[in-house]
């Protein structure tokens, strides 16, 4: 088992990759008419980034309980931070109004073809790096990550399983997937998965076609893949990152192919950190 870190990317997530992507295929008036989103926290501090390098202007909606460290980090890029909504789907919902209110482009954490093919290049690297894969473990929220990263490995290595892991909490990929109807909440550690998944999203079809299955981790497997990272490892690692993990360890996948984990990212609180561990 490999555990690929996107933990360490420059913003302790891999939606820098997405967001550099779709900034980068904007056209010289979209960025200097400025983009917006949308976001609980590790694609804002992407967006950030990405218009930090890029010369665009960049507003970022987050929920109103969006963790203190990524609010900070989406500062420290210069871009600027509105607090609304109590969860994602409120703040997404003001995002879209803001956008057509100001002329603004809006890039989706997820529903972007330009966002999946940037978190696309995961896969591709999985692939590169470990030619004998059998399988990929990958958090799922939105589904940009995975819909990218199944479009990339699929293309290249048809046989290796793709499985989306989704927090037990909110179950919203896992309910579209099967046709179910899990409740959802949004009070969970993996709290960058949460979020409603936009009617016509462009990640559904795609999750559908290519994904193998997705399956359910609780909190408890959560915070215990959290406590192995730190204990074990040496990683400090978000909850929403270390759900494929958490899988792992609980024995909802078996360890009987040669797996690549994702470990999507690393921005947490002190706070959880500290609820955890206690």
């Amino acid at each position: 088992m490999w555990l690929k870190l996107e933990n360490a990317n420059r913003t302790h997530s891999f939606k820098v990759r997405g967001a550099l992507n779709a900034l980068l295929a904007l056209s010289e008036a979209e960025r200097a008419a400025g983009v917006i989103t949308a976001s609980s926290g590790n694609h804002a501090q992407g967006i950030a980034y990405a218009a930090h390098l890029t010369g665009t202007r960049a507003r970022v909606l987050m929920p109103l309980h969006a963790p203190k460290k990524k609010i900070a980090g989406v500062k420290r890029y210069g871009a600027e931070v509105v607090l609304h909504g109590e969860e994602y789907g409120a703040t997404e919902i003001e995002a879209r109004r803001q956008e057509r209110a100001d002329g603004l482009t809006y890039v989706s954490p997820y529903n972007d073809l330009r966002v999946a093919a940037g978190n696309g290049t995961v896969g591709l690297e999985i692939v590169a790096a470990l030619p004998e894969v059998e399988r990929v473990l990958v958090p799922v929220g939105g589904g940009g990550l995975i819909s990218g990263i199944a479009t990339a490995v699929k293309g290249l290595r048809p046989n290796v399983e793709v499985i989306g892991v989704n927090a037990a909490v909110s179950p919203d990929m896992y309910n579209l997937f099967y046709g179910a109807a899990l409740p959802v909440a949004y009070d969970t550690l993996a709290d960058a998965l949460p979020g409603d998944i936009e009617a016509g999203s462009i990640t559904v079809p795609v999750t559908r076609a290519l994904v193998d299955r997705i399956v359910l981790v609780s909190e408890a497997e959560i915070a215990a893949a959290m406590r192995w990272l730190i204990a074990e490892a040496g990683w400090l690692v978000e909850g929403g990152g270390a759900v494929g993990l958490a899988a792992v360890l609980a024995g909802t996948i078996p360890r009987d192919k040669k797996t690549a984990v994702v470990i999507s990212g690393g921005n947490v609180d002190l706070e959880v950190v500290r609820q955890v561990i206690g």
